[in-house]
């Protein structure tokens, strides 16, 4: 038989103790606390399935592994038979939206560069065509998902991961520079963008073809916090898609992805949006979205949209822009500006289909802040560009909030953007310098920079590594460097 999980920490926590028969190898949950002795059998979307040695296949999503099983996974997944279900895209082999396959910023690339030549890593190619803005890519199937703003329309577009030449454009109407990287539906076959003015738009991945749109003004009353626009990129979670128009009657919205139809939506007085994206939480055993808004941290339950908590403490008045970290029952939030701030949240059940957070530890702006580059968790360390409008490599042990390094000078100037690859961080600065440190708490080792190759106002877009690549999106031009051993 089959047993779906949509709690994994807690049904391992149940079944742990009868579940230690010869397999293949033990699997922990994201928490630490759960483990299994199973068998893999295969990886479908983002769909784990493990077989025990009674024959019980167990299916749970990737992102409730450790990150050690995660990239397991992702080593291993092709050494299975193959089905025609199998051949659908697998969750790490891709990077299919804001902040990659598990939405924490890190690659599962092996073998890369440990160290950069004075030079930097050779130039694989570069194109032109993105238009302007601050979007980052999606990557699927040979794809390259991006938004620019060309002869005054902003435009979703699809190059080639081979060369960066374009292969479909789409208008999604007049508006400014956008900011939102793409989300890829492996699955529908759909890929989503959001305009800086609210226009979500569904597009076939094969042609561009508009499938539907919704306008977060007039369809929700949306509205941003500050001047800059809408900039999240939307989560698809099996059949929805999940998405932030910011207002008293929806902070949060489900969509059927296929469609676009209100399936529910989060009241929320004065939800403004903020800049940072959803992602999943099983914290406290009930499946919930978390995000940064204008309020603060929100919890919000997946099964029916109801608010079940908020934390304003970390918000700041002028944007609140990094995407949480989750971890288990954890989740950190951080926000740059002068009046923000960082802080740990232990989430507990509160009644039936409740949760409720305890803080664990708050610092102010002056002892941690992440302005807009986004945070890594690696073990139980998470590592960030500390300081606004600027990067300064800090490591933090999480559960205690101890900085365990930094925060540091650094080579470049700036806000850094953050990714994670293979035991390092890869920092891009806003003056365009690239750095790579290694993600460790005994100390700041730099082990290489050098200079992106065009520098086309801020350098702000988040790094990509995939196939041995490293992609800059640089407003119009797009690098691809080879940092593979």
């Amino acid at each position: 038989m089959r047993v779906r999980l949509m709690m994994a920490a807690s049904v391992l926590a149940t079944a742990a103790s009868g579940w230690l028969s010869a397999a293949e190898r033990t699997w922990r949950d994201a928490s630490g606390k759960y483990s299994v002795k199973a068998e893999f059998v295969g990886l479908e979307g983002s769909q784990v399935s493990l077989r025990k040695a009674d024959g019980t296949v167990i299916e749970l999503p990737m992102q409730q592994l450790s990150s050690i099983d995660r990239r397991w996974v992702v080593r291993n997944r092709d050494q299975t038979p193959k089905s025609k279900s199998d051949q659908q895209v697998l969750v790490g082999k891709d990077w299919p939206r804001w902040r990659g396959p598990n939405a924490d910023g890190i690659s599962m690339e092996t073998n890369l560069l440990q160290s950069w030549p004075d030079a930097g890593p050779p130039v694989a190619w570069s194109s032109r065509g993105l238009g302007s803005g601050y979007s980052s890519l999606a990557i699927h199937d040979g794809k390259i998902y991006t938004m620019g703003k060309k002869s005054g329309s902003v435009m979703l577009i699809c190059v080639s991961q081979e060369d960066g030449q374009t292969i479909w454009e789409t208008s999604l109407g007049p508006g400014k520079d956008p900011n939102c990287t793409p989300t890829v539906d492996p699955e529908s076959g759909l890929v989503f963008g959001l305009t800086i003015e609210g226009k979500l738009v569904c597009l076939s991945c094969e042609d561009g073809r508009e499938v539907w749109r919704k306008d977060y003004a007039s369809d929700f009353q949306g509205e941003m916090m500050s001047m800059w626009g809408y900039s999240e990129s939307p989560l698809v979670d099996g059949d929805r898609l999940i998405c932030t128009p910011g207002s008293n009657r929806g902070v949060l919205a489900a969509l059927d992805k296929k469609t676009g139809r209100i399936l529910w939506t989060t009241p929320m007085a004065g939800g403004k949006a903020g800049y940072a994206s959803p992602v999943i939480s099983f914290g406290g055993g009930v499946k919930q979205y978390v995000t940064l808004v204008g309020k603060g941290l929100i919890g919000v339950r997946a099964s029916d949209g109801a608010l079940m908590w908020n934390y304003p403490r970390i918000a700041n008045t002028t944007a609140n822009v990094p995407t949480p970290i989750i971890h288990g029952d954890l989740v950190f939030g951080s926000s740059g500006y002068g009046d923000g701030g960082s802080a740990l949240l232990r989430l507990s059940k509160a009644g039936r289909n409740q949760v409720k957070f305890t803080e664990v530890y708050y610092k102010t702006n002056k002892q941690v802040q992440n302005h807009h580059g986004g945070m890594i968790k690696i073990g139980d360390h998470v590592y960030m560009g500390h300081g606004h409008n600027n990067g300064f490599p800090l490591c933090m042990h999480l559960p205690t909030g101890r900085v365990m390094w930094g925060p540091e000078r650094g080579p470049g100037t700036g806000s850094a953007a953050i990714t994670a690859a293979d035991g390092h961080l890869y920092f891009r600065y806003e003056n365009a310098e690239m750095a790579l440190i290694e993600a460790t708490p005994a100390g700041y080792r730099l082990k290489g920079t050098f200079r992106i190759k065009s520098r086309n106002g801020k350098s702000w877009a988040h790094p990509v590594i995939l196939d041995g690549k490293l992609y800059l999106r640089d407003q119009d031009e797009l690098h691809c460097y080879n940092v593979e051993r």
